[in-house]
């Protein structure tokens, strides 16, 4: 399971896939997410901002329930995951590294089938609250991808056959 981060709607809506122009692309990402393919966080899914042009589209249909992660956060795995930024974060710190912790426990449930998309590239040189998704998925022996990756991994085309009505394509067994 893919467990995707706010960044990667947001930055494909507003740079590669604008709702409006490649529906295609959010229908898919629909239909993985019923069939358990991707999913997000609902701390995650928080993150989308109320009145924006995604946030009209989560509210469209089943897509938030679709693309919701239905289980509960281990407060226990959060905070290890919030150690991994350094054990003695001030409150501002915490607040600077926002929700991307649950994002990581939820993967840290499961890391051998679950996977965690972002479009933070990893820095290791960077300390604290600043640290990034990539290298913080790395201390923890947590599979991370980008977009691009999981996109090829999940088999996205922009088939124009599928307009046709044929389903949008299935990923690939593994």
């Amino acid at each position: 399971m893919h467990l995707l981060d706010a960044n990667v709607l947001i930055t494909a809506h507003n740079l590669y896939y604008p709702i409006g122009r490649f529906p295609e692309f959010w229908d898919w990402l629909v239909h993985l997410a019923e069939g358990g393919h991707v999913k997000m966080p609902v701390e995650i899914l928080e993150e989308i901002t109320e009145g924006s042009e995604l946030a009209e589209w989560l509210d469209q249909g089943d897509n938030y329930n679709a693309l919701c992660l239905e289980e509960e956060v281990d407060p226990d795995r959060v905070q290890a995951v919030i150690a991994r930024y350094a054990a003695d974060l001030n409150d501002a710190e915490i607040i600077a590294i926002g929700r991307d912790p649950f994002l990581t426990a939820y993967a840290l449930a499961q890391p051998s089938t679950r996977t965690v998309v972002t479009v933070e590239a990893s820095k290791p040189s960077t300390q604290r609250a600043n640290r990034r998704i990539p290298d913080i998925c790395n201390d923890l022996s947590i599979q991370w991808c980008n977009s691009f990756q999981m996109l090829a991994a999940l088999n996205f085309t922009t088939n124009w056959r599928a307009a046709s009505g044929s389903p949008p394509p299935h990923p690939p067994s593994s």
